[in-house]
């Protein structure tokens, strides 16, 4: 047994076509799934993950819980970032799939968005537009942390009332991952261009590789 991850070929000798401690690294397994998964290494994964842990917070704090909003505005941000993930995990057999579930995440931030922009409208508060000092700010601040995003939204002495300043950055979050998305959708659509299917590595890996022994 290989003393270091306990992979072994069906000789009990190590497996050369396999990588040390990790699952689906072979050059087999390269040359059938192509690059896939890591989306928590995508910028739209991780924008998106953090909108939802904003929306679930800013939901609690401005949202009650019998109130039908809540749990749309909570959905529709948790849509966003599962489905990046979805979609990156099921990349291995279905580049269709991945660009389905990226684009239903698209449409899912972008309702999270204009949620946000109606909240602001329900409770009589100030949309912040293109130009604004403030709504600058909040453009240029993309907050990696919740922590950092309710630091600034909570800070004292502000000319905004705190809950108007929440939904802003609520929206301003939303934007920044839906361009995000976009972005990623794009690459996808790239990508599968250059390099087909599923379907297609399976006949390419088939091909250039001679068949085993019977």
């Amino acid at each position: 047994m290989n003393a270091k991850n306990g992979q072994n070929g069906p000789n009990g000798q190590a497996d050369p076509e396999r990588d040390e401690g990790k699952a689906m690294s072979s050059p087999a397994a390269r040359r059938v799934y192509g690059q896939h998964s890591g989306y928590r290494n995508l910028k739209a994964y991780q924008v998106a993950e953090l909108l939802y842990d904003f929306t679930c917070r800013f939901c609690a704090r401005y949202v009650p819980k019998n109130d039908r909003h809540y749990d749309q505005m909570v959905q529709a941000a948790r849509s966003g970032y599962q489905n990046i993930a979805e979609g990156s995990e099921d990349s291995a057999t279905s580049k269709k799939l991945e660009m389905n579930l990226t684009n239903v995440a698209r449409s899912s931030i972008d309702e999270a968005r204009k949620d946000y922009l109606k909240h602001l409208a329900r409770h009589g508060l100030r949309q912040w537009q293109e130009g604004e000092p403030v709504f600058t700010e909040a453009r240029n601040l993309r907050p990696k942390t919740l922590a950092e995003a309710a630091a600034w939204v909570n800070q004292p002495g502000t000319a905004e009332p705190t809950e108007e300043r929440a939904a802003n950055l609520g929206a301003i979050l939303a934007t920044q991952a839906h361009w995000l998305t976009e972005r990623l959708l794009d690459r996808q659509a790239r990508d599968f261009e250059a390099g087909g299917g599923f379907s297609e590595r399976l006949y390419r890996a088939r091909t250039k590789k001679p068949p085993g022994p019977l």
